[in-house]
Formats: structure tokens, C-alpha cells, sequence
């Protein structure tokens, strides 16, 4: 896994709901009311694509979580250690940071964070125990999930094999 020779950024890799919550909980928690004010997303320039190997940025108002998944099960987060500004580098790729690339995702920018869901992943596979960080904003949400090795967006409801965990 590569830093992206960013000095502040240092992954510290957690496996499962316990230790996300012991962890990140409170921080998350208070996320709750919120306003988005940018959601950053790492892009690859020639491929006009979200380069979904790197973290997800999203800013509340000067509090940045970063989330970042890795194998079945891994996920990192972060907070206050990226600045997406310019490009980020990863051999063979042109990269820079974007805030508008994903219409849905920049939908949410301006709306104040309703409720963090932690979903825990019950389906009978590899990824069984996989962990994602849902955000619930009045009009729509957004779900970082691990989905095989890099980050995928969703933005809609979980699938039935996610347990929810809500942090109020």
C-alpha cells in the first residue's frame, strides 16, 4: 500500500465494529450536525476515473475524515492529515484531487450530516465481518465500503447482508 508520499499520512489499519467504534466513535459521533463542505475523491486525469485505491475526504466544516479500505476487511480512518491540493503521487499515474467528480457525492455538499451508520457486512463470503461508514444527510447519503482492495461509494440504502450499527 502505497502513502502516496504524503508525510501525514500514515493508515492505521483496523478490523472489525469493535475497533472502529473504540477508536473513531466519539469522533464520528460528533460529526452529527455538521455541514459537508467538500467531498474529495483522489482522480486518475488520463483515465477521467475515481482512483478508488486512495482514501475518501470528507470535510465537515475544518473536521476531514478519511477513509480508506484495503484487502476484505481492512479500513483506516483518519483525520486532518490529508490536504487535497494538486496531485498525489502513485507510479504510472497522473492524479489529482477532485471535489465535483461524482455528481451524487457533490449533491451532498451543503447538507448538514444527519446520522453515521457503522454497517457491518453478514454476507456469507470472503468479506464477512467487512465493515463501511454510511453518512445520512437529509437528502440522500453516502456508504464508503470495502470493496475488494479499494474503496466503492454507494448511494443508497444497505443491502439486506449489512447490519446496521447507528453511533447516536
Amino acid at each position: 500500500m502505497f502513502d502516496f508520499d504524503i508525510e501525514t499520512h500514515a493508515p492505521q489499519w483496523l478490523h472489525g465494529r469493535a475497533a472502529i467504534t473504540a477508536g473513531h466513535g466519539d469522533r464520528l459521533r460528533a460529526l452529527a450536525g455538521r455541514t459537508l463542505t467538500r467531498a474529495w475523491l483522489l482522480w486518475d486525469v488520463e483515465e477521467d476515473a475515481w482512483f478508488a485505491d486512495a482514501p475518501v475526504l470528507l470535510d465537515f466544516g475544518g473536521e476531514q475524515i478519511e477513509i480508506q479500505h484495503q484487502k476484505f476487511d481492512d479500513i483506516a480512518l483518519s483525520w486532518n492529515t490529508l490536504a487535497p491540493r494538486g496531485s498525489a503521487h502513485w507510479p504510472g499515474f497522473d492524479l489529482r484531487w477532485r471535489h465535483d467528480a461524482v455528481p451524487e457525492l457533490a449533491s451532498l455538499q451543503g447538507q448538514a450530516l444527519q446520522d453515521i451508520e457503522l454497517l457491518e457486512w453478514r454476507g456469507d463470503d470472503a468479506a464477512q465481518g467487512m465493515v463501511a461508514v454510511a453518512f445520512v444527510f437529509r437528502q440522500g447519503r453516502v456508504t464508503v465500503f470495502n470493496a475488494l482492495d479499494e474503496n466503492g461509494l454507494s448511494f443508497t440504502a444497505p443491502e439486506r447482508d449489512y447490519e446496521r450499527h447507528p453511533l447516536r
